[in-house]
């Protein structure tokens, strides 16, 4: 069983910046495929970007080019760097682990962008 623990959401004005981090219980290179999904309230749980054991990324198109997904194997952490925040980010983003046994997730952290 995987155990993931999020850190580093909060408010920011529209155009900052966040990072989140997601720590977890097991070695990344044991791990199929990490990512950060989002919920906004009323809305369905979507994805924002992946990256795979082979270190291969993926984005949903509405944050290419403003999110950065990367991977510090050492710390067995995943991070999202988030850039260019918009009001329409807000949401809660939860860490979902791709185990060879099943998914796994985070208990979500909140990003709220607002003025």
């Amino acid at each position: 069983q995987v155990q993931l623990v999020e850190s580093g959401g909060g408010l920011v004005q529209p155009g900052g910046s966040l990072r989140l981090s997601c720590t977890a219980s097991e070695r990344l290179f044991s791990i199929n495929a990490m990512g950060w999904y989002r919920q906004a309230p009323g809305k369905e749980r979507e994805l924002v970007a992946a990256i795979t054991r082979g270190g291969s990324t993926n984005y949903a198109d509405s944050v290419k080019g403003r999110f950065t997904i990367s991977r510090d194997n050492a710390k067995n952490t995943v991070y999202l760097q988030m850039n260019s925040l918009k009001p329409e980010d807000t949401a809660v983003y939860y860490c979902n682990a791709h185990y060879y046994n099943g998914d796994y997730w985070g208990q979500g952290t909140q990003v709220t962008v607002s003025s």
